[in-house]
């Protein structure tokens, strides 16, 4: 399957959190073939990893903290390939990491070393971001510090097309500038309100067409439907966006 569409089950955590099984359930029945996970709820991975291949789901990647990478790095990845995910994911920084360009410097260096121990477990290291990453020090990008920090073979990037909108970045360009080094796309869309709140992919302003396009050209792996905060049912705006992705002739 050519670029398979993925959720991202932070999308679903009320849910999860009230019966993880039957939402995983409800997620397979929408038509949906991987999830990307931020917990194993009361679980061990390989128990997980038994309920997932019972309903035909595969784990495309986690999103595991970078306070525990960095503490449990060994404990953390051997989870991740344990439900048999390619990808393991930081999702998210601390305000103390990001206030000058030292200090994503200094996060593109810490980056490298979990990304060496993500490979001697068999995984590549990405890192997701939100808007705050496009703010400016000197001309450049907290974000384009980070990476240019990195080595490309171990820390790749995971796009959230939504927040690089929010930041005002074109997120065709982005992905496009990354070509070869993004193998991973958060799928959300814009409304079009004052407030630009988050809405089913489809049913906003941005243009998944040309995503979806310049995805393709830069090698993008998997594209993970998410959905932040969702006015209606989450389990009902992630199958909106899945109908909306099948009229494309994805998923």
């Amino acid at each position: 399957m050519a670029n398979p569409i993925s959720v991202q089950m932070y999308t679903l955590r009320d849910a999860v959190d009230a019966d993880y099984l039957g939402t995983l359930r409800a997620v397979a029945e929408l038509g949906f073939h991987a999830v990307e996970l931020v917990t194993l709820g009361k679980m061990s991975a390989p128990e997980l990893r038994q309920e997932l291949d019972a309903l035909g789901l595969t784990t495309s990647g986690c999103h595991i903290s970078l306070d525990r990478l960095e503490k449990q790095p060994d404990a953390a990845l051997v989870e991740v390939a344990e439900l048999g995910a390619r990808y393991v994911i930081v999702p998210w920084v601390g305000p103390e990491r990001r206030m000058h360009a030292e200090g994503y410097r200094m996060l593109g260096q810490v980056l490298n070393g979990i990304g060496e121990a993500a490979q001697r477990h068999g995984l590549q290291l990405c890192y997701h971001h939100h808007d705050f990453e496009f703010e400016r020090f000197g001309g450049a990008t907290g974000l384009a510090i980070m990476l240019e920090e990195a080595n490309p073979a171990l820390v790749k990037a995971e796009i959230d097309v939504y927040w690089a909108e929010k930041a005002g970045i074109d997120p065709v360009q982005l992905i496009s500038g990354l070509s070869g080094s993004v193998p991973l796309v958060h799928l959300k869309d814009m409304a079009d309100s004052a407030e630009r709140e988050f809405a089913e992919v489809g049913h906003g302003t941005m243009d998944f067409p040309a995503i979806l396009a310049a995805g393709d050209a830069a090698g993008v792996e998997w594209y993970i439907v998410e959905q932040d905060v969702c006015q209606r049912p989450p389990l009902e705006s992630v199958g909106m966006s899945l109908a909306y992705l099948r009229s494309l002739g994805r998923g």
